[in-house]
């Protein structure tokens, strides 16, 4: 019945009946419940779309004993996902198999990194011949790719953002600028959001608002205002009523300047949570007012990911001092990089200042490779047009089922949030890790989010297909099907 299954979903799209599908999925399903059938269509496992790729043998340690080892040797900070963690040993495009060889749909693309696909041969060429003649000098000497990859990314930004700091992560990136922050505005209050994540070092942890995620430790002169979070937050959709709380944190918590704001577009650990539309760009006139400077987290919202943009602060129609981003912008290297005005980058200047492994020849390489790919490829594009046809998908089953709080993001990058009820949007948290593990049985591994771990976080490679969606959203609704 799965082979009948996609012959006709394959026939329904050559007659391109795509809308009718889209706007009626129920009607698909009576229609394909109409074939005569031992079972119900509702006890069909959904089927991975067809992958030509055949992994490699795989030779290796196997699960057991990679987890004892690591276990052992590791940090015990370190997390797994799943009862019983997946060995992943290869990786292609937008998909991953394990130590036997079964292959599963990446809905989380390496928590939101691996932007152009697993082992993107354009990218993997970069790599390898800049392995082959120098994998390191630093900055202390010239070379090409650095200076060519700087000059790539900074073609990419909006205003006079065109001087740019590489580095080998997010966090990194989030602590070089709270640094520039402060050095070029002379205070040093800086103001994040709640339900914010922007690093887990010791002074990013102090901008992270997750207790989850949070030592007890000082975090320093760092305030997190009221979260302008259209579904769970006080005020709605209202960004009005959100502004007026920084602004009353300035009047009544700070001498009247700040250092600066920061803020993720579309928060990523806290569960794909968009800003109410309109906030940032009052926020900023304020903050600047105060003195400050205003930060852009794009550590996941950046390189086409969010579909309607480039960046995701273009989406509130603003143009921030400094950006941040790591994540996507290597595919999988470890990289990140801030991006500022040389007003701002001026002010470094005052000491030295250097990052060993920042920008190194075989990282920018890959980056150069990375944005290259996302040009060639029409990723943004592909984002909105994918990930409107998977919101789309999402909605159809938030209508079905009421476990369905929220469905949100855009592009290819989504939540999903699970509560219990509709009306006190109480966190379905037991049902959320039976789900998650349902998903992972039938070939999806989608991401957790929220604070309470009630958010699917989903956001796949950005060569994700529309049949990939419609495997996901079938292995959804077959999972909640069966709670």
């Amino acid at each position: 019945m799965a082979f009948q299954k996609q012959i006709l979903k394959k026939a329904l799209r050559e007659a391109n009946l795509k809308r009718f599908i889209g706007r009626s999925r129920q009607a698909f399903c009576s229609f394909f419940s109409s074939i005569p059938s031992s079972s119900a269509a509702t006890d069909l496992k959904p089927v991975l779309p067809p992958f030509d790729y055949t992994p490699k043998p795989y030779k290796g340690p196997l699960a057991d004993e990679v987890f004892q080892k690591r276990k052992k040797f590791l940090g015990p900070s370190l997390f797994h996902y799943y009862k019983k963690p997946l060995n992943i040993v290869e990786g292609k495009m937008q998909y991953l198999f394990d130590e036997n060889g079964r292959r599963y749909l990446d809905a989380f693309a390496g928590i939101v990194t691996v932007s152009c696909g697993h082992c993107h041969p354009d990218v993997l060429a970069a790599v390898n011949e800049q392995n082959k003649l120098l994998q390191h000098a630093t900055t202390i000497y010239l070379h090409h790719a650095i200076a060519d990859f700087a000059e790539a990314l900074a073609e990419k930004m909006p205003g006079n953002l065109k001087v740019v700091y590489f580095v080998n992560s997010g966090t990194e990136a989030n602590e070089l600028a709270m640094l520039m922050a402060r050095l070029y505005s002379g205070n040093l209050g800086m103001i994040a959001l709640r339900n914010a994540y922007h690093g887990g070092s010791s002074n990013t942890i102090g901008l992270t608002s997750l207790n989850t995620w949070k030592y007890p430790i000082p975090q320093g002169e760092i305030h997190h205002v009221v979260n302008p979070d259209p579904y769970r937050g006080i005020f709605g959709s209202d960004a009005s009523s959100y502004v007026k709380d920084v602004q009353d944190h300035i009047d009544y918590g700070t001498s009247g300047r700040v250092a600066g704001f920061i803020a993720e577009t579309i928060q990523g650990v806290g569960g794909a949570v968009e800003l109410a539309p309109g906030y940032l760009k009052p926020v900023y006139d304020i903050v600047r007012k105060g003195g400050g400077v205003c930060i852009a987290d794009e550590v996941q919202t950046g390189f086409g990911r969010t579909g309607s943009h480039y960046w995701g602060f273009e989406t509130q129609g603003v143009v921030p001092d400094i950006v941040t981003m790591a994540k996507g912008i290597g595919n999988g290297l470890p990289l990140g990089a801030v991006v500022t005005t040389p007003e701002i980058a001026s002010t470094m200047a005052q000491k030295l200042q250097f990052n060993t492994f920042g920008g190194n020849p075989v990282c920018s390489a890959g980056g150069l490779a990375v944005l290259r790919v996302v040009d060639k490829e029409r990723r943004q594009a592909h984002c909105a047009d994918v990930g409107a046809h998977l919101l789309e998908g999402l909605r159809g089953l938030q209508e079905k089922y009421e476990i369905i709080g929220d469905v949100r993001g855009r592009g290819l990058m989504i939540g999903v949030e699970f509560v219990t009820d509709q009306k006190d949007k109480t966190p379905a948290k037991t049902e959320t890790a039976v789900l998650f593990e349902k998903l992972r049985e039938l070939g999806v591994l989608v991401g957790k989010g929220g604070l309470h771990g009630n958010v699917f976080r989903i956001k796949p490679p950005m060569c994700f297909t529309k049949d990939d969606s419609d495997f996901l959203v079938d292995a959804l609704d077959y999972a909640i099907s069966k709670l």
